[in-house]
Order: structure tokens, then sequence, then C-alpha cells
């Protein structure tokens, strides 16, 4: 089975604000950032975990994100489902829906699988996914280097917006 982006951007997230510190709370788009994915994306994820009381959010100065007591003691098996939803695994009712459908086991066999996968995942908690060797990796994840200046310029000790004074 294969997860949707939206469900994989949202365990990310969750799993970085599980080793932030009681100090941190980072934004969204630094969340975003440091995890590589698009702020557009990551604000309905953070919607969706919020929704779910997995995050607390605030906003303005001093805001940010935050994992509550019980996103710290969630299931990954918990989240997958709210997020995944139970739709079947195939789509016997898209467009135009498959003959066999009225004799098919293969939906019914799928759907086992989907709980089994879901039923594998349902012991584990967040706090368990970010033990060593995964926490020191996720607070070590640093925002992509946005230039702000030239190589060239750089090089040179040229500062952006400000005249070069050389004695």
């Amino acid at each position: 089975m294969r997860l949707t982006a939206f469900t994989d951007i949202s365990l990310r997230i969750v799993m970085r604000l599980a080793v932030a510190d009681g100090e941190e709370q980072p934004a969204t788009r630094s969340v975003a950032e440091v995890l590589a994915v698009p702020y557009t994306h990551a604000a309905k994820a953070v919607a969706r975990l919020s929704e779910m009381g997995l995050v607390d959010t605030r906003r303005g100065r001093g805001g940010g994100l935050r994992l509550t007591g019980a996103g710290h003691r969630a299931s990954v098996g918990a989240i997958v489902r709210a997020l995944e939803g139970d739709g079947d695994v195939v789509g016997c009712e898209d467009a135009v829906p498959c003959p066999l459908r009225a004799a098919c086991r293969l939906r019914g066999a799928l759907a086992r699988a989907r709980e089994a996968f879901y039923a594998a995942l349902d012991p584990v908690t967040i706090d368990e996914l970010v033990t060593e060797p995964t926490g020191p990796v996720l607070l070590g994840l640093l925002p992509p280097r946005t230039p702000s200046r030239k190589p060239s310029e750089e090089a040179a000790g040229v500062t952006s917006g400000a005249p070069s004074t050389a004695f």
C-alpha cells in the first residue's frame, strides 16, 4: 500500500514537532522548508493535524506549532487511518465500474490487507518513531540554503543592498 503525499507530509510534520524542545515552536513555513515540502501542502496538513487534536497552532508573535500530548502518544496507525480514510484500495467504483464487481474477491482481500497494514502501525507511537537515530537527524535538519547574494559578490564580501567601501 502506498500512502498519499498528504499523509506522508503530515507524518513528517508530526515527527519534526515531536523532537522540538518545549521552547521551540516553529512556524509552518520553517517546518515546510526543513522538510523540503511545499508550504501550501504543509499548511493544509497542519490544519488537518490541528483538527485532529495532534498539533496546537498559534498565530502571531510568539506563535508557531507545538505537538500536543495526544500527538506524542498518537498511534501511527490511527493517524494514517484518519488521513487516508477507509476507501477502497482499488477503484471498483471509478468512472467506469469494474465488470467483475459482482463476483470479485479481490476487493475484500485488499480491504483485509489494508487493515493488516494499519494494524501493524497501531502499536507504534509518534514518540517511538523519533527515538535514536531519527530524533537527532530531525533536529539537525536545516532549511535549504537560499543564497541572498551572487557567489561572485559573496566571494568579494559585497553585502546586498549596501554600498561597498574599500579602504
